[in-house]
């Protein structure tokens, strides 16, 4: 068996909505003999899974020559193949995603009981119909939601809808504004950034529409654009400020189609991801001369 390391260390952890956690002389398997502190936290955070991690500071490191206890954040550390997170809402009949806006009619354009007459015996099919408009439960922003000249839904790269290695950004509880600071910790650059501000929970009821629903400032927006980011999405009603004070600007919509960049509102289920460490996908139909439409947002999370 080839050689295998572990690390052994104090660490003080503090969390970005109070409080924090201390341990003395935790080990865990790494990947290798050599690792910098930076990198030996952000292990720790994820073979915890400690969410909304503001700081670690890490201290009294020894390199020991021991056989893997098994962790995440290590190759072959534990067993189990990849897991999908599901990270989209289900789309039903009468679904409300924006309040005002049309819901969804789901239907049947070829029933059972009248396809028997098409096949043989004990065959029948059913073929189903939806009327709905495009901003309908999870779904995917192109350059042409917002510009006349955008790419639509066969325009945007499958680089830019699949397979993109993604990072959450937490968001404390009661931030409304999510502003270039927030995200400031983070490398962004060719990842899919997805912000959990826990506002899905509000998801087909009144208060989801509430003003003071979670958004991404304008300024943040363009630090995401001009760092290169692949995507960026959210579990809130909308990655723009839509109270009355914001007077219809879309500043955030503007700044991130303008650099190509998709856009992925009413995503559910992100405080089932890790910080990092996964692959996200929401990729929509190829559908010509449309800007926006649902899709099936999912994470891939290899063990």
């Amino acid at each position: 068996m080839s050689e295998q390391w572990r690390a052994q260390f104090d660490a003080e952890v503090s969390f970005a909505n109070g409080g924090g956690l201390r341990t003395e002389g935790f080990r865990l398997d790494l990947p290798g003999r050599e690792i910098g502190d930076a990198d030996l936290a952000a292990l720790l955070v994820r073979h915890l899974g400690l969410l909304m991690v503001a700081e670690v500071r890490i201290s009294n490191v020894t390199i020991i020559q021991e056989p893997h206890k098994g962790g995440r954040g290590v190759a072959g550390a534990e067993s189990g193949g990849r897991r999908l997170v599901e990270l989209s809402h289900v789309i039903h009949d009468g679904l409300v995603t924006l309040p005002g806006w049309p819901a969804p009619r789901v239907s049947e354009w070829l029933t059972r009981e009248a396809s028997r007459a098409n096949y043989a015996p004990g065959t029948e099919f059913q073929v189903g119909r939806i009327d709905m408009i495009a901003n309908t439960g999870t779904y995917l922003d192109t350059p042409a939601h917002r510009f006349p000249d955008g790419a639509d839904l066969t325009g945007v790269p499958l680089d830019r809808l699949a397979d993109l290695p993604g990072i959450v950004v937490r968001v404390p509880l009661g931030a409304r504004a999510l502003d270039r600071l927030m995200l400031a910790p983070y490398d962004v650059t060719g990842r899919a950034v997805l912000l959990h501000t826990g506002w899905a929970a509000h998801f087909g009821t009144p208060r989801y529409g509430a003003p003071e629903a979670p958004h991404l400032t304008g300024e943040a927006a363009r630090a995401l654009a001009e760092a290169g980011a692949a995507l960026v999405g959210i579990d809130s009603i909308n990655i723009d400020d839509m109270s009355p004070a914001a007077n219809g600007e879309r500043p955030a919509h503007t700044a991130l189609l303008a650099a190509g960049i998709p856009i992925v509102e009413h995503l559910t289920g992100l405080d089932a991801l890790p910080p990092d460490g996964f692959r996200f996908t929401a990729a929509p139909p190829r559908v010509a001369g449309m800007g926006t439409f649902p899709v099936r947002a999912f994470a891939v999370i290899d063990a």
